[in-house]
């Protein structure tokens, strides 16, 4: 049993972090950039970040309507109309997220995915997994933030 709980461990180091419950992908050598096996890689992992906002959206319209009670403190009122605009701020980024994941898998299914939108190069796997959703290449976002930098300075 030790044996076998040792061996998951060192996988899992091998491996790194789960991406939404998805082991990181590990190319080939000699494979070719965006193949079927990586589209589908990357389409679970965008389809299981979609279920989790989707989630998590559903969990929160629930909390609202199950919280929403006339408090007769307005302090207690405050802090609850407070509460819920956080957590309606933080479901509008969610929402915008959930645009962008849509962009993603329809890239994917025009074989578009992967492929910087300003150079026209590949996009790293690591990168793509770090954010799934990434248009831009290391290099052009990098210079994009630092062309934002010299405009709000």
């Amino acid at each position: 049993m030790r044996k076998d709980s040792d061996a998951r461990a060192r996988a899992r180091g091998q491996e790194g972090t789960l991406i939404h419950g998805l082991s990181p992908y590990h190319p080939g050598e000699t494979e070719e950039f965006m193949n079927d096996a990586q589209k589908e890689h990357f389409r679970a992992i965008l389809e299981a970040w979609r279920h989790e906002l989707m989630e998590e959206a559903d969990r929160t319209m629930h909390h609202l309507q199950d919280e929403a009670h006339n408090l007769p403190d307005p302090a207690d009122r405050a802090t609850q109309e407070e509460e819920f605009a956080l957590e309606l701020r933080t479901r509008d980024r969610e929402r915008k997220l959930l645009k962008k994941i849509e962009k993603a898998v329809d890239k994917i299914d025009h074989d578009e995915y992967g492929f910087c939108e300003a150079c026209g190069i590949e996009i790293s796997i690591r990168r793509l997994e770090a954010r799934p959703t990434a248009e831009l290449c290391i290099d052009c976002k990098e210079l994009a933030e630092i062309k934002e930098k010299q405009i709000a300075g």
